[in-house]
């Protein structure tokens, strides 16, 4: 493992406190310059990303290569994977894979997209557990061929949040190139609190910690965000700022490198953070101590 690098969420500028007046991309690359990240993790969505063409793809390279600025991943629009048909995901998918080739995003970042209290389009579970565990099958071949990896986000907004069940997935789709991303504040919302579960509520005595044991070879990404133990709008995990929440960060981020974590970034996510541009100094002041702690 190389220097441990830190980026940022760059969706957080544009949803939550922003959505009727995002911050502009270039307003974003000077701030994250100016606090020294080393990059982002790109949200390849309008109006950051509009159109979505190779003319404007390579516009923010440049500008994010201008700023010596790197990409740690990327989180782009994707649909259900159990409800839409095989060729129409990989050929999102395929279109995804191009734009992290043309702008050297060595990660894509996939949801279940459907709610998580009910099983969609008519299927019995596991026939659905099963058509979405193929389908990242495919997506994580797909992704392989181009040397990039397919990485899954559990949430409590969406299908499939259970401790049990993200494991379970990470297991049933056996691809080499499929790994689960671990975001913090998501893991204390499904494994501590139990939020928007289906039927049985499960949780975990060790919480984040043993989540992320539970997790041991199959974390390919992180986030690195707190929780405060609620959800935002009711649908998903509140991204609080460090020090706003219940996590402790010495204990998840030694289980996270117990767990066998070896990439080099460590990306902060304060999605839907009502002044993410405010608290991200903040956010990268308490990651550089974190990083000078337990990073390499």
């Amino acid at each position: 493992m190389g220097k441990t690098k830190i980026s940022i969420g760059t969706w957080a500028y544009i949803w939550g406190g922003y959505t009727d007046k995002p911050i502009p991309f270039p307003a974003v690359v000077k701030k994250l310059k100016e606090l020294k990240f080393d990059g982002i993790e790109f949200g390849a969505f309008a109006p950051h990303l509009e159109p979505n063409s190779k003319e404007k793809r390579k516009e923010i390279k440049t500008m994010l290569d201008d700023a010596g600025l790197g990409i740690s991943g990327v989180a782009a629009p994707f649909p259900s994977p159990a409800t839409t048909s095989k060729k129409d995901y990989l050929d999102i998918v395929k279109g995804h894979i191009e734009m992290c080739l043309e702008m050297g995003i060595p990660k894509l970042r996939t949801e279940t997209k459907d709610p998580p209290t009910k099983v969609p389009g008519g299927m019995d579970y596991e026939s659905c557990f099963s058509v979405v565990a193929q389908r990242w099958n495919e997506s994580a071949e797909l992704c392989a061929q181009s040397g990039i990896k397919f990485v899954w986000e559990f949430e409590p907004g969406f299908l499939f949040n259970k401790p049990s069940e993200v494991v379970r997935m990470a297991y049933r789709v056996d691809h080499r190139n499929f790994s689960v991303m671990f975001d913090t504040c998501h893991a204390y919302m499904c494994g501590v609190v139990g939020a928007r579960q289906m039927g049985v509520k499960e949780t975990l005595p060790g919480g984040v910690v043993q989540f992320a044991h539970m997790l041991t070879g199959k974390i390919g990404a992180v986030h690195f965000i707190d929780s405060d133990g609620t959800l935002h709008d009711n649908e998903t995990s509140t991204h609080a700022p460090f020090g706003k929440g219940r996590l402790d960060f010495d204990a998840v981020t030694k289980a996270v490198l117990e767990a066998g974590y070896s990439d080099d970034w460590w990306p902060i996510d304060l999605c839907f953070w009502e002044n993410a541009l405010e608290a991200t100094g903040p956010a990268k002041a308490f990651m550089d101590k974190l990083v000078s702690k337990y990073g390499k």
